[in-house]
């Protein structure tokens, strides 16, 4: 599901939402996931809320936190499919990064998407000693995007006001 609380020019849910379902079946990510493209006062209000960061952010992942033993073993025709998470997005930051970087801001909000999937599917960059990285850059080339936020914050070309966040815990309900 796409939910747009704030619009951009050029970025419409139904486009978004088909990225976002290649990006999953690329990543082999089970679950449904929910995307918010909202403004930076709301990721500042969730990165708060949520991460304890008084700042506006880019990207925020939230997993889907079911502990194993409500999994199902096996998914049947009565069981609920399995939820990945929750991605909110900032059109402000991502149409400034994607002005600076000269590649516009759908491109930048598909960079976003990708980096919180990776969030979503387990992945940490801060710990992970390059496998998210690695996963991203291959996902990058299957998508036909350009220079993800760890190769961007590894050259030094990540604008000042993109803080990667990691995957951030639910501490409170949906």
């Amino acid at each position: 599901m796409v939910i747009i609380q704030k619009a951009a020019e050029g970025v419409s849910g139904t486009m978004l939402a088909r990225f976002l379902a290649r990006a999953r079946r690329e990543l082999k990510l089970d679950g449904g996931v929910t995307l918010l493209v909202a403004s930076s006062a709301q990721l500042r209000r969730l990165n708060r809320d949520f991460r304890g960061r008084d700042y506006p952010t880019d990207v925020l992942s939230f997993p889907a936190e079911t502990p194993p033993q409500h999994r199902p073993k096996q998914p049947s025709r009565f069981t609920p499919a399995r939820y990945a998470g929750d991605i909110a997005v900032s059109v402000d930051i991502a149409q400034q990064n994607g002005r600076k970087l000269g590649h516009g801001t759908t491109v930048e909000i598909k960079t976003l998407i990708v980096h919180g999937l990776l969030h979503l599917a387990g992945y940490d960059h801060e710990h992970d000693n390059g496998r998210m990285a690695r996963q991203e850059l291959r996902l990058r080339g299957t998508l036909g995007l350009a220079e993800g936020l760890i190769a961007r914050a590894e050259l030094g070309r990540l604008p000042a006001k993109s803080k990667c966040a990691p995957a951030a815990r639910r501490s409170k309900p949906r």
